[in-house]
């Protein structure tokens, strides 16, 4: 499988900025990404902060090494919706087997935070 390819590409991430220790990736919400009542799933959502938190780890980390989420904290501030959403994520602390990491997804349209999230990552071989 690609890098590109898979999960990420069925949900429509795309990487916009990545630098060490720091990514920017965005999803653009069509009617694919909404809930019945016609926002975005927080299952989207939370998504787009997985990868875009193991996006700013990535450039930190060997290369035969990949980042793997251990735990992710979401809170929903408002209701994403159509439209683009822009996830800016950056490595907290990064330590020797534990990383913390922090991302917010903001509506681009109208730059609503629409959640804010912490999560803690190892890295496997």
């Amino acid at each position: 499988m690609t890098e590109d390819g898979g999960f990420r590409e069925l949900v429509g991430t795309e990487l916009k900025e990545s630098e060490e220790g720091r990514a920017v990736m965005e999803l653009r919400a069509e009617d694919r990404h909404l809930n019945p009542g016609g926002t975005v799933h927080g299952g989207a959502v939370s998504t787009l902060i997985d990868v875009s938190m193991a996006e700013a780890l990535k450039p930190m980390i060997d290369e035969e090494e990949r980042p793997v989420t251990i735990e992710m904290k979401v809170n929903y501030l408002e209701p994403g919706k159509p439209g683009t959403l822009v996830c800016t994520a950056k490595v907290r602390k990064s330590g020797g087997r534990i990383t913390i990491t922090e991302a917010e997804v903001t509506q681009q349209e109208s730059g609503e935070v629409v959640a804010l999230a912490t999560g803690t990552y190892t890295r496997i071989s």
